[in-house]
């Protein structure tokens, strides 16, 4: 099957979870709104296409499917890109695992967007620097205490017990998070060993380094969830 994904062009943003997984198994999938445009997103987002009513990207057209919402597609995804343990048990725990890392994915966003997503960061300057500093200091090591744990409780190496999408979308958020709070995530080094160690696995998988040095990887910027703000991330 050929996939088509739908999300916006010039970010990685959350559709880049589901690039990496279709990227690390050479999946045949199209970059929809990057070949044609975000206007190709339109009438989904309109209701003018048959099939499920996305809110927002991403999501993707598998047949005449279209699944929306980033864990549930990675849910989809995963057992027939051979991205997750067989059974049950490891597929609702991988959903699970997914969907704790969209909600640090939201914490992120509301570090820059803090009052309304329709502001622009300078409209809400002050409230992101307090919001940024509680991350910082609270939300960032309970969530990477978690998966640190989850990773010991395995098998030390993966969230499950091989190789699943979890993985490759805990290597996003690492690369997001220093990218967006390197001071921070410098700090954290000692703490995280397990998921510094797992970070630099996938980036060696053959596919994905082929991905992260070509073009088709967009790089971090200030238009998509992971931004760099110094002063949201300040030098002690």
């Amino acid at each position: 099957m050929r996939y088509e994904l739908y999300y916006w062009t010039g970010a990685q943003g959350r559709g880049e979870f589901i690039r990496l997984a279709l990227e690390d198994v050479a999946a045949d999938y199209i970059d929809v709104a990057r070949k044609r445009g975000d206007n190709a997103m339109m009438p989904f987002l309109r209701g003018k296409q048959a099939g499920a009513l996305p809110f927002a990207p991403p999501f993707l057209k598998a047949g005449r499917m279209v699944i929306a919402q980033t864990a549930t597609i990675l849910a989809y995804l995963g057992p027939r890109l051979g991205l997750v343990p067989g059974g049950l048990s490891a597929e609702i725990y991988a959903q699970q695992l997914q969907a704790t890392i969209a909600d640090i994915v939201f914490e992120v966003h509301d570090t820059h967007h803090p009052i309304s997503a329709s502001l622009y960061y300078e409209q809400q300057r002050s409230a992101a620097r307090k919001r940024s500093q509680a991350f910082r200091e609270e939300r960032i090591p309970k969530y990477l205490d978690y998966f640190e744990s989850v990773l010991a409780r395995g098998n030390g190496r993966q969230a499950l017990s091989r190789h699943s999408y979890v993985d490759l979308s805990l290597f996003q958020l690492i690369s997001g998070l220093d990218y967006a709070f390197p001071n921070t995530m410098r700090r954290m080094q000692r703490q995280i060993p397990r998921l510094r160690a797992l970070a630099e696995r996938i980036a060696e998988r053959p596919n994905i380094a082929a991905y992260l040095a070509s073009p088709r990887r967009i790089p971090f910027n200030e238009d998509g969830i992971f931004r760099r703000y110094p002063e949201l991330d300040p030098v002690r």
